[in-house]
């Protein structure tokens, strides 16, 4: 804010004192504007950071001036802190840190020692007591906790003006909670702690007002403020109301009026602030409406005092720690071309910004601007400028943010200044504390009259001394820095200045250009006192590599800087010259220019730098850096004798081309000079290094950039000389000799050396070039002529090879083909090629030859040929490509065919080939059948080639000849491959089953094959084959003597007992090998005949479900007798091992049989054998003792399982049993549908429906919205609100199935009320049933599939009847057939016991 009139003098004295102090700033220079002339609107909003300037002159003479950076050491930049110390960082790294953003110490923090020293003695003196409130204007005033208030001067000396109350007053008002003076400084107003009001006049420190009913009694003021009108102020009391105070002086009497503006019963107001205008905006349209701002606990509320009362604005917090203590501040900001003000409020972490405008209408808008999100809860929010904000945190920490780029510029901590605090007023200590917890919890951490804002200062009043915060300027920036010493970060911070990017900027004015030269200016002092810095701390007498990472750390940023200020003089005079002192710092700087010339950044250097550099580099042997420089720079500035010199010596070609075409305009001289490295080489018939290979692959690039008009190795060639050149390179290249000519050189040797070091890369610059000479006539002709020379080289010389001449000839085609070509070739020389690269003589390069013709005809070369003679001689070559190119182009797509036949590198593609044919839309059906007959004829031979493809063509394209071509194959192995692949299923050639089932004769056919070539595999495919006849198949099998395929087919076609004898017989045979003569034993036998007992067993138990008693004992008992009549032959002399083996088998097939042969018959058996009948009880003992454990193992799993399933049952039963007879509680007491309570609706007939979830229905209600569904007489209800998203078109009759009505009847009750139930038979009150969702039905469907089998009860019925039957041994044997047991897909399932609720 502005001083007033009265203040002036202060202002002048002050800001004599800060001159004094400024090292002699000129006000002309920085177009500082004197102060008793006020500035401009625009000068205050729309100059960077200058609005408050006046005030700024005399913060010096305020604040101790021996003391201002006492305290500054302590502050820290978030951008210094998180830089780090720069100087470590490595030098290509300088470059890119110019850009990041350095702020430096933004705020100087200070203590006005006049003000705390005098604060502290009027405390011991006057018993004045510890400081409460603080208010800052043109003049400084503090409250006291014993009830006074002392005023300062803003003089040097912040001597002690008045001293106004006493304790005694402060003994009946209590302490002083609250400041305010008003805008002339003229008025200053007191609150205190029991609640009273005073007023006083600064000029004389007289009283001027005392009110002790502008509030309720006993409440405490928080909040006294004076607003833009002299007579109106408004106070917030501690019990949350706000009251509008209005002084009136009526004949000669000083009155107050009070008038409740908001009360505290609607939401206690913590928090107020009346928008104040400056003196230079009196005249704003919204200075006529008084606003006011208020902050509640739970909102914000902007308000109008004038010209009547009216809220303009409600903005609530949300969510917020109600800890959080709520904060306002007014700043009038610069918006486009207006000004307008912008309230900022904040509880918690996070400020958000109102901008309030007035519009044509005269009503107030206000638009929310963008948020501003905090990591910190804060305690104090205030205004430094238009453009920075203060930020206190709970912890005390400063945080000085710019508004628009939400930046932290600094952190300052300020806990020494051990803030005041407010709680004992917000709590009403003086009162008795009768206040609400809300706001007793919020005034913890209150500290609103602790902080004073004014004109770009900050006062912070401590308990024993008051602080002031304020805005560096920007000299005082850069100096904080430099005076440590951080110079990287000032010459950061001063760039920012430079280009208008800095924060918080105080102290620059003037046009764009004039800050530009002043902050410019300042930079170079920098520059050189860090040149100077860099060489005093140079490590003395150190290891050369010391020296040169000190410099290398350093150097970079001088050239940076100087290059970006646009100071080459600089650079390379004062800076240049004192580097050159030391012999390190001037080899680091020499080599530190490099990356900036690579980047273009710098082009021009002095004579005396560019030779020191050449002679740098050239000692270093760092020959590649230098070229790479010189071809950066401006030629002007080169020394050109000794740059060619250097380049000559050193093979620099690069920077000798640049050189002699930017210097001379001499295009010539550099190609004859690299003409003269490749050519010798190459007319001697040797082999190129890789130097020379790389030096002419650098000559086709620069002819190419010469003929194309650009400069080589970067940029263009003028203008003026792009036609010129061209004609010289043309002119040179077609030269008949070369300028010193060899002896036996040839014609045209510059040409003759470009197509043999690489003929294709010539001819494609040539292409290139060619590309551009549409419209200029000359060129044209050297176009001609350049071809006559290539055809006269190439083709009249034998020593350039097929490919090479191909290679011209498909680059003449192209140029022949198109439109508007200009060329002219005789036709014969097309002839001459075709018959040299077809010569059937020549069998070297076959395949190159024939790509080189097959690229000349698919070049557009094929206009040049007759046709006919071109594929009678690809022919003879052998050049099926070729002859492909040319039948598809006649559409001969059955000659192609022949084509890949014949083509032995290129077989297997003809399968693709053949199936897009005949599958690709696009072609004719006579192209196709063309194609399909070629195929047909040669499918012998794609069966030699690849039997598993041509099955996939024969299985898509072939299947109808199926039987055609198995009878055209004479090769029976291929014939066993095609049909391999054909009907084997695992390789994935799908074929047309019907066709199969028609051809059974074709499986038979492999069948027969399969048992020649691969028998281990014949069982497979009979399992997995369904196609063939059984009664051939076994006639096969049997042919071939493959038994286990035998007893497969015959089990298949019922013959149970023959495939039970095949069976048989190979295992007599394989344990007949027990009792041989030579009666050897060993694991390979005892493994066969374990596996075909086991096929055997598995065939009895696959099939005696099915037969009666008799026909399974004519399976098990031969089997038994087998095993037991080979163990009997072993028993004399026989060895220990193969009788235990044998013995083993004897037990696997009495324990596989006793689940189908009654145990008592198995035992008769045995006595009956001849062979245990004679012998002794002893010699049976052991296979009777293992059935009976067998027995008694059995016994033992039927009576456990018996046990669980009745347990199982139990469970299930008295878990439905409680379901069934558990009461239903309903949610609620009325209908979900009509929302009416059942017991108070009239209609004695009316139906209530409980379901299990608890909701409750009137059944008429349920009814209207189509939740009952009649099935076999009876109404089946569902849940309307837990079924409303189901259609009534999905719903599914649950009637058939008895089992889940039985579940969902569970659902429901029904409830009747007392007279309907009277007058009803007792047939009509069956409780209906609810129906299940549609997806908990399909879910229900799945479980039982999944646990689909019989019944518990059908189980315990099987077990018992079993149980009882001892006479047939452990199973019935009458009954086997039909039991559950005996069902292979029978798995005993038991279920946990359900949990149930109380």
């Amino acid at each position: 804010m502005s001083e007033s009139p009265d203040t002036q003098s202060l202002v002048s004295a002050s800001s004599q004192i800060n001159l004094s102090d400024g090292d002699g700033i000129d006000d002309k220079e920085f177009d500082i504007p004197q102060v008793d002339t006020p500035p401009t609107l625009e000068s205050i909003l729309n100059e960077t950071e200058d609005e408050d300037e006046s005030f700024i002159l005399e913060d010096p003479t305020l604040l101790n001036t021996d003391n201002i950076d006492a305290h500054s050491g302590e502050t820290s930049s978030l951008a210094s802190s998180d830089s780090g110390d720069r100087t470590n960082l490595k030098r290509r790294k300088k470059v890119s840190d110019i850009s990041s953003c350095i702020h430096g110490s933004v705020v100087r923090r200070s203590v006005l020692k006049g003000v705390s020293a005098q604060v502290v003695s009027a405390a011991d003196r006057i018993d004045a007591g510890l400081p409460t409130a603080v208010v800052v204007s043109s003049l400084i005033a503090v409250g006291t906790s014993h009830g006074l208030a002392l005023v300062f001067g803003k003089d040097p000396n912040q001597a002690l003006r008045l001293c106004l109350g006493s304790t005694a007053m402060g003994a009946q008002y209590g302490a002083v909670s609250a400041l305010s003076i008003n805008s002339d400084c003229t008025r200053l107003l007191c609150g205190f702690a029991k609640g009273q009001i005073t007023m006083w006049d600064l000029a004389n420190g007289k009283l001027l007002r005392t009110i002790t009913d502008a509030h309720p009694p006993g409440t405490a003021i928080l909040h006294i403020k004076f607003t833009d009108d002299p007579t109106i102020a408004i106070c917030n009391d501690s019990g949350g109301s706000v009251f509008e105070l209005s002084f009136k002086r009526v004949m000669g009497v000083r009155t107050c009026e009070s008038r409740c503006l908001f009360s505290g019963a609607k939401g206690e107001v913590c928090c107020i602030e009346p928008l104040l205008v400056k003196l230079e905006l009196r005249d704003h349209p919204i200075t006529q409406y008084a606003l006011l701002a208020m902050a509640s606990l739970t909102k914000v509320l902007v308000i109008g005092l004038k010209p009547s009362l009216k809220v303009w604005l409600t903005f609530p917090y949300g969510k917020t720690n109600p800890a959080s203590v709520p904060l306002l501040s007014w700043q009038f900001v610069a918006v486009q071309s207006a000004v307008m003000p912008m309230l900022a409020f904040c509880r918690g972490n996070a400020i958000h910004f109102l901008l309030v405008k007035k519009d044509e209408s005269g009503a107030i808008h206000v638009s929310k601007q963008r948020q501003l999100h905090l990591h910190y809860d804060l305690i104090n929010l205030t205004w430094i400028n238009s453009r920075t904000l203060a930020l206190l945190d709970s912890a005390e920490k400063l945080h000085v943010v710019d508004r628009q780029s939400q930046h932290e510029l600094e952190i300052v901590d300020i806990a020494e200044v051990q803030l005041v605090y407010n709680s004992s007023h917000f709590k009403s200590l003086a009162t008795g504390g009768n206040v609400s917890q809300a706001l007793a919890l919020v005034g913890e951490k209150a500290c609103y009259q602790s902080v004073s804002g004014y004109g770009g200062q900050i006062i912070y009043l401590g308990t024993k001394s008051v602080h002031v915060i304020t805005l560096r300027t920007w000299r005082e920036r850069l100096d904080y820095l430099l005076k440590q010493e951080r110079f990287i970060e000032a010459l950061s911070l001063a760039w920012s200045l430079h280009e208008g990017k800095a924060k918080a900027v105080v102290g620059l004015f003037g046009d764009q250009s004039k800050r530009k030269g002043v902050v410019a200016d300042r930079m170079v002092e920098i520059l050189l006192q860090y040149v100077d810095r860099a060489l005093k701390k140079c490590p003395e007498q150190g290891k050369i590599q010391v020296m040169e990472q000190h410099f290398q750390e350093m150097v970079p940023v001088m050239v940076d800087y100087c290059l970006l200020l646009e100071r080459i003089d600089l650079l390379f005079g004062q800076i240049y010259n004192k580097l050159s002192e030391i012999s390190v710092a001037k080899g680091v700087f020499i080599e530190c220019l490099e990356p900036f010339i690579l980047n273009d950044k710098l082009t021009s250097i002095t004579p005396q730098v560019m030779k020191d550099l050449l002679i740098h580099f050239q000692d270093r042997d760092m020959m590649e850096n230098i070229e790479a420089c010189i071809v950066h720079m401006d030629i002007t500035s080169l020394d050109i004798q000794q740059v060619v010199h250097m380049c000559w010596e050193h093979s620099l070609y690069d920077a000798m081309i640049y050189v002699y075409n930017r210097g001379m305009n001499d295009y010539i001289t550099p190609m004859e000079k690299l003409f003269q490295i490749i050519s010798p080489p190459l007319r001697a018939g040797k082999s190129l290094t890789d130097e020379q290979v790389v030096m002419g692959n650098k000559l086709l690039v620069y002819i190419s950039c010469c003929l194309a008009g650009r400069a080589y190795p970067l940029g263009n060639i003028p203008e003026d000389l792009v036609s010129l050149v061209k004609h010289q390179v043309f002119e040179f290249l077609i030269r008949l000799h070369s300028t010193e000519v060899a002896s036996g050189e040839e014609l045209y040797p510059q040409i003759r050396t470009l197509l043999h070091f690489d003929t294709r890369e010539f001819l494609n610059v040539l292409a290139l070039t060619f590309e551009d000479f549409r419209n200029d006539k000359q060129a044209v002709e050297h176009q001609q002529r350049i071809v006559d020379i290539l055809l006269k080289v190439m083709v009249e010389n034998s020593d350039f090879t097929p490919s090479q001449v191909g290679c011209l000839f498909t680059f003449l085609a192209r140029q022949l083909a198109k439109p508007d070509n200009t060329l002219f070739v005789n036709r014969m020389l097309f002839d001459q090629v075709l018959e040299f690269l077809c010569s059937p003589d020549d069998e070297s390069r076959h395949a190159e030859r024939q790509q080189v013709l097959l690229e000349l005809l698919q070049a557009g070369g094929i206009v040049q040929f007759d046709e006919c003679r071109l594929i009678v001689m690809a022919e003879k070559a052998a050049f099926y490509q070729v002859c492909e190119f040319m039948y598809e182009k006649k559409q001969l797509y059955d000659k192609v065919i022949c084509c890949y036949l014949n083509d032995q590198l290129r077989q297997e593609e003809i399968f693709n080939y053949v199936h897009n044919m005949l599958s690709i839309p696009g072609y004719s059906t006579e192209e196709k059948e063309s194609v399909w007959n070629k195929t047909m004829e040669h499918f012998k031979e794609l069966v030699s080639i690849n039997p598993t493809k041509a099955a996939e063509l024969l299985a898509v394209h072939f299947s109808t000849e199926l039987r055609s071509i198995v009878d055209q194959l004479e090769d029976e192995y291929l014939l066993f491959q095609l049909l391999q692949s054909l009907l084997d299923s695992s390789d994935g050639v799908q074929v047309n089953r019907e066709l199969l089932q028609l051809n059974p004769d074709i499986h038979e056919q492999y069948l027969n094959l399969l048992c020649q070539h691969d028998p281990r595999h014949v069982t497979d495919f009979l399992r997995v084959s369904e196609h063939y006849r059984l009664e051939e198949a076994i006639q096969i099998t049997k042919k071939h003597k493959l038994h286990e395929a035998s007893a497969y087919l015959l089990e298949k076609e019922g013959d149970i007992h023959g495939a039970f004898l095949v069976l048989l017989e190979i295992l007599k045979l394989k344990l007949s090998l027990f009792t041989d003569g030579a009666r050897e034993e060993n694991e390979e036998t005892v493994q066969a005949a374990e596996t075909i007992l086991e096929e055997t067993v598995a065939l009895c138990q696959r099939n005696s479900h099915s037969l009666n008693q008799q026909q399974r004992e004519a399976l098990w008992f031969p089997l038994l007798e087998a095993v037991m009549s080979t163990q009997k032959q072993l028993k004399d002399g026989s060895s220990s091992q193969a009788l235990e083996s044998l013995k083993h088998l004897t037990k696997q097939v009495l324990n596989s049989m006793t689940g189908f042969i009654a145990l008592p018959s198995v035992l008769q058996r045995i006595l009956q054998d001849p062979m245990y009948g004679k012998g002794k009880l002893g010699e049976i003992q052991t296979l009777i003792l293992g059935m009976i454990d067998t027995f008694n193992y059995e016994l033992t799993l039927l009576e456990t399982t018996t046990n669980l399933l009745n347990h199982d049952l139990h469970w299930s039963l008295c878990n439905l049993r409680g379901a069934v007879s558990r009461g239903l509680n309903p949610k609620q007491e009325h209908c979900s549908i009509c929302l009416q309570q059942y017991k108070r609706r009239q209609e004695g007939t009316e139906e209530v429906i409980v379901f299990s979830c608890g909701h409750i229905y009137h059944a008429h209600c349920l009814q209207s919205k189509d939740c009952g569904v009649q099935i076999e007489g009876q109404t089946r209800w569902t849940c309307y609100k837990c079924n409303s998203g189901n259609k009534a078109g999905r719903r599914r009759d649950l009637g058939s199935d008895v089992n889940r009505g039985r579940s969902t009847s569970l659902a429901q009750i029904k409830v009747m009320s007392a007279s309907y139930s009277a007058n009803r038979d007792s047939d009509n009150r069956k409780p209906a049933e609810a129906t299940l969702e549609p997806q908990q039905i399909q879910a229900f469907d799945q479980l039982r599939r999944l646990y689909r089998g019989p019944s518990r009860l059908a189980i315990l019925t099987e077990l018992s009847r079993n149980r009882s039957s001892d006479k047939h041994g452990l199973l019935h044997p009458g009954s086997v057939a039909n039991s559950v047991f005996q069902n292979e897909n029978f798995q005993l399932r038991l279920s946990p016991p359900p949990v149930t609720e109380d």
